[in-house]
């Protein structure tokens, strides 16, 4: 007879979720086991595959949850009724939030892609491309002579990416520079560069 669901699945799963994002980020994905998982969620490895079919489901949701989130914030924000500038600002700000307040799903979501399973791949793919285009968006709002077929365009994007990806390895959330004020500096620096840049033709 297969096992019911516990009243507090939804939890447990999201508990094996946090647990692994800290193994994953700290020991890689292939230098950690189901035996590893089970040891740091405190139960058995058959009860841990009650929740999970594999340890590449496991990576999947640490990812997904963290681009989720991300995309969600971006949406949220691009669809106020403020300017371009404002937008990435505030954008920048809730991406740092989420960062530094889930920095081991961020590094596993920038280091372990190529081991999920093709099909999961693309899921995740399919969600950072979205997140890049509400940028684009935006950023083709301050610079429009970035629109069209430029093909500086894209790169602009991930220039921007490029300044805040890696800050959760740094900043000390507790540390005298706040992240609010870090994010706040880094959108400045953009976008008193993105204004005034010739851009090649």
């Amino acid at each position: 007879m297969a096992r019911t669901q516990a009243i507090d699945y939804a939890q447990r799963r999201e508990g094996i979720v946090e647990r692994a994002a800290d193994l994953f980020a700290s020991r890689g994905f292939l230098g950690t086991s189901i035996a590893d998982l089970a040891g740091a969620c405190k139960t058995s490895k058959s009860l841990l595959y009650h929740y999970y079919e594999s340890k590449e489901q496991i990576l999947f949701d640490v990812m997904h949850s963290h681009v989720k989130a991300l995309l969600d914030v971006a949406e949220e924000i691009a669809a106020r009724p403020i300017g371009a500038a404002d937008k990435l600002r505030a954008m920048t700000r809730e991406f740092m939030r989420l960062y530094l307040g889930a920095a081991p799903r961020q590094r596993v979501l920038l280091n372990e892609l190529g081991n999920l399973p093709e099909a999961q791949r693309r899921i995740i793919v399919c969600i950072q491309r979205r997140l890049l285009d509400i940028v684009d968006k935006v950023l083709v709002e301050i610079r429009p002579d970035l629109s069209g077929r430029s093909p500086l365009r894209r790169p602009a994007v991930m220039l921007y990416f490029g300044m805040i990806n890696w800050m959760h390895t740094w900043l000390d959330p507790s540390g005298r520079a706040k992240p609010a004020k870090i994010a706040d500096l880094a959108v400045n620096t953009f976008l008193n560069g993105i204004a005034k840049a010739e851009i090649p033709s």
